[in-house]
């Protein structure tokens, strides 16, 4: 979340006032000060503040009451207790009554500065979880497709609608796309769901083993058949088979596949015996089967059969906004399977994810995600611990060509205002301001 903080000041010391003000606008903080309690509580019913400032001793309101009572109004606002009356007393009484931290006078510049920015990154962080919480919850099917563009909703919609069928499925897209988690999800969200998914690579079975893999062999029927095996459809009776890379199998293969989804019958290598297979047939592949076709290296009697209900999944340089949720998704996968601390990314590490055009798909962000986890030195994950891939000189690079933070500030807007087909509430929420906030941002760029 790439935004300024504001902050509000409440004291009655003018000096106070002035030099906690022009500590925190060097610092690029939005800041207002108001010199009592009254005062502040009367600005908070008219704006949001992430952090709050509050003097415990000034004159009217007493501090302990101001403190009460903007948490109630004002919840979300991280209140930092100052006073020159450092007691362990106050100190305790003041957390105890939801205060964020206490900050004693007399106090230096970089004292406050380091104070506020820990507030302000344990908001942000706060709003992260809750939005991936809620972002996870409403975009996965089945816990498997994890999505917030159009493009891919379109694909989960489908996953869903044809799940109760037992259509066959053709799933297409570059490597890495994710073509074996919609099929998951299309099984599991089947009335298949609780018998076997069974997976065959038709990229790296040998031909000469197609039959013995796929339907089984008899003990004896070739050298080293030692006993009787199973063969892929049979281990799949009653579930889905899901064929990745259908397109690397040969052309007899092909036409032995075909009587096999016709006659619903296979037998195994060695044996004339016809055993009955009720198999939903699922297959991928990266290649385009009708160039295929025309190329005479795939049959078009079974392109037809396998392409009944056809599903394309875009890759992820055509729906970059997916790239936020799936990066802070696989950063809590394996921060909790890993065990270590590392739960966020930065937002200048963020951005290089964002503008990178990820060859090899959501396989290859999944990759750099755990490798930089594996490299992080800290718990935030940083440009740096990106330094194995290209995307860091590449975004270096575009990075220059950005003119001023005014111009991200406003691309990003504009982008979310997108994401979230103009609704300025959500917006607002994922980008951690108030609507207030966004509204001025919005006429300020003219967007």
């Amino acid at each position: 979340m790439s935004r300024l903080a504001n902050i509000l000041v409440i004291d009655d010391d003018e000096s106070m006032r002035i030099g906690c003000t022009q500590t925190l606008t060097e610092e690029g903080y939005s800041v207002k000060a108001v010199e009592n309690g009254q005062k502040g509580l009367e600005i908070i019913d008219k704006e949001s503040f992430d952090v709050i400032l509050l003097d415990l001793k000034m004159p009217g309101i007493p501090g302990m009451e101001v403190l009460m009572k903007l948490k109630e109004n004002e919840p979300n606002s991280l209140v930092i207790v100052i006073t020159g009356y450092a007691t362990i007393n106050s100190a305790v009484e003041s957390m105890k009554r939801g205060a964020y931290d206490y900050l004693p006078k007399p106090f230096t510049p970089e004292g406050l500065i380091a104070i506020v920015k820990q507030a302000v990154d344990s908001e942000r962080e706060a709003l992260e979880e809750t939005f991936m919480h809620l972002a996870l919850e409403e975009k996965m099917i089945s816990d498997n497709i994890i999505c917030q563009s159009d493009a891919m909703k379109k694909v989960a919609l489908l996953a869903k609608k044809v799940a109760p069928t037992d259509s066959t499925v053709l799933i297409t897209g570059e490597t890495g796309v994710g073509k074996e988690l919609v099929a998951q999800t299309i099984h599991r969200l089947s009335r298949r769901y609780e018998k076997a998914f069974v997976t065959v690579d038709c990229g790296v079975i040998v031909e000469t083993l197609f039959e013995s893999e796929m339907f089984g062999h008899v003990k004896g029927s070739f050298t080293g058949a030692i006993e009787t095996t199973k063969g892929k459809f049979e281990l799949a009776n009653g579930g889905t088979i899901f064929l990745d890379e259908i397109a690397n199998i040969s052309i007899n293969m092909q036409s032995r596949l075909l009587r096999v989804i016709q006659e619903q019958e296979i037998s195994k290598v060695g044996s004339h015996e016809k055993i009955k297979v009720d198999v939903r047939i699922i297959s991928a592949t990266n290649k385009d089967l009708l160039n295929e076709i025309e190329a005479e290296r795939f049959r078009e009697d079974l392109f037809y059969r396998f392409n009944v209900v056809p599903i394309n999944i875009p890759p992820l340089r055509e729906r970059r906004e997916d790239i936020p949720i799936l990066a802070r998704y696989f950063i809590k996968k394996f921060g909790e399977e890993k065990k270590n601390n590392i739960r966020k990314i930065s937002d200048k590490a963020m951005r290089f994810l964002e503008m990178y055009d990820w060859p090899g798909n959501v396989r290859e962000l999944k990759n750099a995600i755990e490798r930089a986890m594996v490299t992080c030195e800290g718990n935030v994950i940083e440009p740096a611990d990106l330094s194995d891939n290209e995307l860091v000189f590449q975004n270096n690079k575009i990075l220059k060509e950005e003119s001023t933070l005014a111009e991200l500030e406003k691309k990003e807007i504009i982008k979310v205002l997108k994401q979230f087909n103009g609704n300025k509430t959500k917006t607002a929420e994922y980008l951690g301001i108030n609507r207030k906030t966004l509204r001025e941002k919005i006429l300020k760029y003219g967007i």
